[in-house]
């Protein structure tokens, strides 16, 4: 072995990968009874994915706190059961039929009460064809036994008749309603798998990263199951984490393959080649891998936990793939080595660093970098201008697919009532030394005469007097912007004249309210959240590579490339250009958490494109002393791997645009355009453009800075030779 380093000889990783290497049915089969053993318990005490949520701090939190405290009988969730029917709903044999169901409905577990059309004359249409009944239950939908949810819906989907229609919709549906995305896996996979075909030409190398990522995903699932039996993780944790999952997982395991496959065409023994690739690719997924670990657990900053641990659950899967990356793949490297090369394809490749495209693109940019600059910049902004009228929020049933109850429901009930009666607003009213009927009343009639509000119920106190609830109907939609408004207006200036000069405190609560004070949370700490993440990656990047304009220069151009991603999602999901090839069928807000997984998400992804490309860039530099040359030289070394995985991580994400949830769908996209933006515009044009132009200010590190930052070596000590690195 006596191209390795004895400093690289020592590490820990080279202790391992030898191990592994050494040993590899040990390790496979060590990892093969994890799998057993997780399963296991993720079977015996895995937990179900919710749709709840706390907002501490928040006035729909203090709503809730106060109906758990006082009122705990209207605490929890309620479902929605709708009948539609051209005879009318008061014809004898439907009001039989409607009586018949909600008698039964009545004895279904954890139900606590019932109000029936035929009780309150506003819930039926003024034609009389549609009318809804509300089911309360005991407890958070979320928290509704999975039987007790079946029942109802089976009661409903059975009493449909040809001449009435049941659906039943409401909070506790849409905590069982799970979105469906095994369709987008299998693309994404299929997809990658045809890209790893032509990069590697081999259909063993190929399978080696879509295995070990699938494994890693795998892992990451069955923690999560387990960690829902403890803690509120959302419905869309599961698509979120497979599409990150398989998209690092597939990526860091191409890295450490390709390097594999150059050390044996070197003529490493396959032990010493399984060392090289995990001494120096391993590092940088390591490195890689903790900077999206650490943006995503920096989702805690917004102070909400749902959006908290679905980052914690998105850190996992990484950890997951990182693990498997460097701990399964060279055991499985070193058992298939000698058959590594096996079942090839022919694919063109070029034989000199000169003839790769990353090469000669390069050179043709050099020539006039300033054009290329400019050029890529107007692309980018182009497609970042309609950020600037982006409006977040939280998006509405009637976003859901059709083949959803909740969808059904809330068109049903949009157009009996209006889209307001989906999203009515909860007030809480509070007076700890009883309530007066006069300040009740005079609330109640203030909330009906404000804009935009078309019904408002009589107040229901609790039994001591202390808690009230009255109830407003909106005159759009929940995810409608004109809401948002009738809240804040409600909450500065109605609730508060009226009870100014009372003792009495009134909260507004309910779904809709809440979703308000998640999208005004969270826009409050994207802020932060951008300075943390992008002032860490600054100051890594600077450790790593003794500079001060490559850092900074990353940092803009992530930045660019989120703006982007995000101009291209208000233009899709809020105006609706091309909504139709997405399946979206309605046009709404950004949902308000989006922006942040986006943010965070995008810069620990463009870390690791940025070390693989610049540490190549910086030896080749190290070497001649020549900008220019080093440019080139290492663009046509990395280009097509780099350019291999952005397609990889692109197309798993592209691939979840096909799910049914509009949540999944903004992920999928946003992240799709994100990495394709930042992997053909940035890398591949704007950073040569740039780097030409700052010449040798590429590598301008100040001594004092130089002797206050640490070291840090993430590629190992191989990696310090370029003559260790053919072209790819």
């Amino acid at each position: 072995m006596a191209a390795d380093s004895s400093t690289s000889s020592r590490g820990p990783l080279t202790r391992w990968a030898r191990f592994a290497s050494s040993n590899p049915r040990k390790v496979v089969g060590g990892w093969v009874a994890l799998l057993v053993l997780l399963g296991g318990l993720a079977g015996a005490f895995g937990g179900t994915f919710v749709d709840a949520f706390s907002i501490p701090g928040t006035e729909s939190q203090k709503a809730l706190d106060l109906l758990n405290e006082n009122f705990p009988s209207a605490a929890g969730d309620s479902a929605t059961i709708v009948f539609q029917s051209s005879a009318g709903i008061t014809d004898p044999n439907n009001q039989a039929a409607i009586e018949q169901i909600l008698t039964e409905a009545a004895t279904l577990p954890e139900v606590v009460g019932i109000t029936s059309p035929f009780d309150a004359a506003q819930q039926i249409s003024q034609d009389g064809t549609i009318a809804y009944a509300t089911i309360q239950y005991d407890k958070p939908g979320n928290e509704v036994d999975t039987a007790a949810i079946e029942d109802l819906v089976h009661l409903a989907e059975s009493a449909n008749t040809d001449t009435l229609r049941v659906e039943v919709g409401g909070q506790v549906i849409s905590a069982s309603e799970l979105p469906e995305t095994g369709t987008s896996e299998i693309i994404g996979i299929a997809v990658a798998i045809i890209i790893l075909l032509i990069t590697f030409g081999s259909v063993v190398a190929m399978g080696l990263p879509i295995i070990t990522a699938m494994v890693g995903v795998g892992i990451g699932f069955m923690l999560a199951i387990i960690g829902a039996a403890f803690l509120d993780l959302s419905t869309i944790t599961q698509a979120f984490m497979s599409m990150i999952g398989l998209g690092v997982g597939i990526d860091y395991a191409l890295f450490i393959v390709t390097r594999y496959r150059e050390s044996r065409a070197e003529g490493k023994s396959i032990q010493n080649a399984v060392i090289t690739a995990i001494d120096t690719a391993g590092r940088a997924v390591i490195f890689a891998g903790t900077i999206v670990i650490i943006a995503l657990l920096g989702l805690f900053i917004t102070g909400i936990p749902f959006v908290g641990w679905m980052g914690a659950a998105g850190a996992l899967v990484v950890f997951c793939a990182v693990m498997v990356a460097i701990g399964l793949l060279p055991a499985i490297l070193a058992w298939l080595g000698p058959w590594i090369d096996k079942w090839t394809i022919k694919v063109p490749r070029p034989k000199h660093i000169e003839d790769t495209a990353g090469f000669k693109l390069t050179s043709r940019i050099q020539k006039h970098p300033g054009w290329w600059l400019l050029g890529s910049l107007a692309i980018i902004l182009t497609l970042a201008s309609p950020a600037l009228d982006a409006r977040v929020g939280t998006s509405d049933a009637g976003n859901n697919p059709e083949s959803m109850g909740t969808r059904r429901t809330y068109d049903l009930l949009a157009e009996g009532f209006g889209a307001g009666s989906n999203g009515p607003l909860l007030i809480v009213v509070n007076n700890a030394n009883g309530l007066n009927q006069a300040d009740l009343d005079a609330l109640q009639a203030n909330i009906a005469a404000t804009a935009n509000v078309v019904a408002v119920s009589p107040a229901v106190p609790n039994d001591a007097n202390n808690t009230a609830i009255i109830t407003a109907i909106p005159g759009s939609s929940p995810q409608d912007a004109a809401t948002e408004d009738l809240i804040h207006d409600l909450r500065d200036n109605v609730i508060p004249a009226t009870l100014s000069n009372t003792d009495t405190k009134a909260y507004i609560g309910g779904a809709t309210a809440s979703f308000v004070d998640i999208g005004e949370k969270i826009s409050s700490a994207l802020p932060l959240y951008i300075l943390i993440v992008a002032g860490l990656s600054i100051l890594i990047l600077m450790t790593v590579f003794r500079s001060v304009v490559i850092p900074i220069k990353a940092a803009v151009l992530n930045l660019l490339s989120f703006l982007a991603a995000y101009g291209v999602l208000v233009a899709v999901f809020q105006w609706g250009w091309g909504a139709s090839l997405f399946g979206i069928d309605r046009t709404g807000p950004i949902e308000s958490f989006l922006p942040l997984i986006l943010f965070g998400i995008l810069f620990g992804l463009s870390m690791d494109y940025e070390v693989f490309l610049i540490s190549r860039i910086r030896e080749s530099w190290l070497e001649r002393g020549d900008n220019n040359w080093a440019l080139s030289h290492g663009i046509g070394q990395t280009g097509r791997v780099i350019l291999a995985a952005g397609a990889i991580m692109t197309s798993v994400f592209l691939s979840f645009v096909l799910g049914d949830s509009r949540t999944i769908k903004e992920l999928g996209l946003g992240l799709g355009v994100a990495i394709f933006v930042d992997v053909i515009i940035v890398r591949m044009n704007i950073v040569p453009a740039a780097m030409t132009l700052f010449g040798k200010w590429n590598w301008w590190f100040p001594e004092w800075l130089d002797n206050l930052l640490p070291r840090l070596d993430i590629e190992g000590a191989d990696a310090h030779h370029p003559e260790h690195h053919p072209a790819i």
